[in-house]
C-alpha cells in the first residue's frame, strides 16, 4: 500500500509474501541500457568503480608498507565503514530532502578531490599513515550520502518497470570492476608505485561527473522530495517497522551479511592453513567468486522482477553451499564451489536491494535504503571478529560451516514467517509431467475444495 506521494513509482503490495501470483513481463538482460540517462550513469560507473577498486588495493598496500602492521590495514578499513554505521540513517534523511543529481555531483567531486590529494602526498613522498586514515574517513563520510543517493537515483532514471534490471546491472558493473581493478592496481603498484593508482582513481571520477552533467533532466521520473521537518528519522524507522515485507527482508540481509559474507577471514585461512597453497590460491578463490557474482547479477538482470521466494531460496542455497564448501576435501572442489556461492550471494544482494526499493514510497526511499545499506555494510565489521574467533578456536572449516548454518536457518525461518503473514501453504504436485514445489494462498485451496 502507498502511504505517501509518488505512488505511481512502484507502490508496495498490500501483503508481501514469498509467492507473487502476478507473472512479470520478461525482461532482456540489458534492457535498462536503452534509457539514455541510465546509459550515461552506467558508463561513468564502469570507470569509477574500476578506480575505486584500484584505490582500495593501493590504500591497503601503502598502509602496510608504511607501518608493517596488518592491524593498521584493518583500522583503515574500519575508518572507511565507521561513518556509515554512525551517520548512515541521517544520510538517508538528507537524501530524501535533496535533489539526487546535484547531490551526487557534490559527493562524487569530494571523493575525486580526496583521491587526488592522496596521490599528491604519495607522489611527493610526504604521505604519512594518518593521511591515509583521514582520506579513508572522508571517503566514508561522502559515502554516507552518496550511497543512498546513487541507490535511489536509479529509480528516477529508469522508472519502476526497469528498476530490477538496472539494480542488477549496477551489481554486474561493480563485480566487473572487482575483476579488473585489483589486477590493474597490482600492475601499477609494481610498475610505477601506489601514488599513480591514487591519481588514476581521482581522475576516474571525471567519467561519472560528466555523465551526470550530460543527463536530460526532462527524462527523469519526477519524485516529490520530503519537506524539511522534525522527526523524519523516526518517521522512516516507523515506516519500516510497519511493513513486514521490508523489515524481514532487511533482517535477512543482516543475517547473511553478518555471518555469511566473512570471506576475507575464511578464504585466506583455507588457502594457507587447510590447503597450504599460498597467495595464488587465495587470489584464485576471490576471482572465481567474483565470476560467480557477475553471473548472478546478469541472471538477476534477465529475471526482470524481485520476488521474495527468490530471495529466500537464494539465501538458503547460499548458506547450504557454504556448509558443503566447509567440508570440501580438495582445493579444486573448494575453488569450484566459489562460483555458485558468489552467484547465490549476489542473487540475495540484488533481489533484496531491488525488492526494498520497488516496495518503498519514493518520499521514504532514501531513509529506507540508508537503513538497508547500514545493515548490509555494517554486518561485516560486526561479523568478522565473531568469524575470526570461531576460526581461531575451532578451525576455519567450523567457522565457514557455522556462517552457512546461520544464513540458511535465518532464511528458512523468515520464509516461514512470511508464508504465515501471507496465509500461504506449501504445495507439492505435478505440472506438465514434472514435480513442482511452491507456496499457494490458503484461500485458493479452500475455494477449490468448495467447488
Amino acid at each position: 500500500m502507498s502511504t505517501g506521494p509518488g505512488a505511481d513509482s512502484a507502490p508496495a503490495p498490500s501483503t508481501s509474501t514469498p509467492e507473487d501470483p502476478v507473472k512479470p513481463a520478461k525482461s532482456s538482460m540489458f534492457s535498462s541500457l536503452k534509457i539514455r540517462n541510465y546509459r550515461l550513469f552506467f558508463l561513468g560507473q564502469v570507470v569509477s568503480n574500476t578506480g575505486t577498486w584500484m584505490q582500495r588495493i593501493a590504500q591497503d598496500w601503502l598502509v602496510l608498507s608504511l607501518t608493517g602492521s596488518s592491524t593498521a590495514v584493518g583500522v583503515t578499513t574500519a575508518l572507511q565503514f565507521l561513518p556509515m554505521l554512525l551517520f548512515g540513517l541521517y544520510g538517508g534523511v538528507l537524501v530524501d530532502r535533496l535533489p539526487k543529481r546535484p547531490t551526487l555531483l557534490v559527493t562524487q567531486s569530494s571523493m575525486a578531490v580526496t583521491g587526488l590529494a592522496l596521490a599528491a602526498l604519495t607522489l611527493t613522498g610526504q604521505v604519512q599513515v594518518w593521511h591515509v586514515y583521514l582520506a579513508a574517513f572522508v571517503v566514508g563520510l561522502a559515502t554516507v550520502v552518496d550511497n543512498p543517493a546513487r541507490q535511489t537515483f536509479v529509480s528516477e532514471m529508469v522508472g519502476p518497470d526497469q528498476l530490477q534490471n538496472a539494480v542488477s546491472l549496477n551489481s554486474a558493473n561493480f563485480q566487473s570492476a572487482r575483476l579488473v581493478g585489483p589486477a590493474v592496481a597490482g600492475l601499477m603498484i609494481t610498475g610505477v608505485g601506489t601514488g599513480w593508482a591514487f591519481l588514476a582513481n581521482g581522475l576516474s571520477f571525471i567519467a561519472p561527473i560528466t555523465g551526470l552533467l550530460l543527463m536530460r533532466g526532462r527524462d527523469l521520473h519526477a519524485v516529490q522530495r520530503a519537506p524539511r521537518g522534525k522527526g523524519q528519522l523516526r518517521e522512516g524507522l516507523h515506516y519500516v517497522a510497519g511493513r513486514p515485507d521490508l523489515i524481514w527482508t532487511i533482517v535477512l540481509v543482516g543475517f547473511v551479511s553478518t555471518f555469511g559474507f566473512n570471506f576475507p577471514v575464511y578464504l585466506s585461512a583455507f588457502a594457507d592453513d587447510v590447503f597450504h597453497a599460498g597467495a595464488g590460491s587465495y587470489s584464485l578463490f576471490n576471482t572465481l567468486m567474483a565470476v560467480g557474482s557477475l553471473a548472478g547479477a546478469l541472471l538477476a538482470a534477465r529475471r526482470g522482477t524481485a520476488r521474495m521466494r527468490v530471495l529466500v531460496a537464494g539465501a538458503v542455497a547460499f548458506g547450504t553451499l557454504e556448509i558443503v564448501a566447509a567440508i570440501a576435501p580438495s582445493l579444486w572442489l573448494f575453488a569450484l564451489l566459489m562460483i555458485p556461492i558468489g552467484m547465490f550471494g549476489m542473487t540475495v544482494n540484488v533481489t533484496a536491494n531491488s525488492s526494498v526499493q520497488m516496495s518503498t514510497d519514493p518520499a521514504m526511499r532514501g531513509r529506507v535504503m540508508s537503513l538497508y545499506m547500514m545493515v548490509f555494510m555494517g554486518g561485516a565489521p560486526l561479523g568478522a571478529p565473531i568469524a575470526g574467533w570461531i576460526t581461531d578456536a575451532y578451525g576455519v572449516r567450523a567457522g565457514l560451516a557455522s556462517g552457512g548454518v546461520i544464513a540458511a536457518a535465518a532464511a528458512a525461518t523468515i520464509g516461514l514467517v512470511l508464508a504465515r503473514v501471507g496465509n500461504l501453504r506449501l504445495s507439492v504436485g505435478w505440472h506438465h509431467g514434472h514435480p513442482r514445489v511452491g507456496l499457494v494462498p490458503r484461500e485458493r485451496e479452500q475455494l477449490a475444495a468448495a467447488a
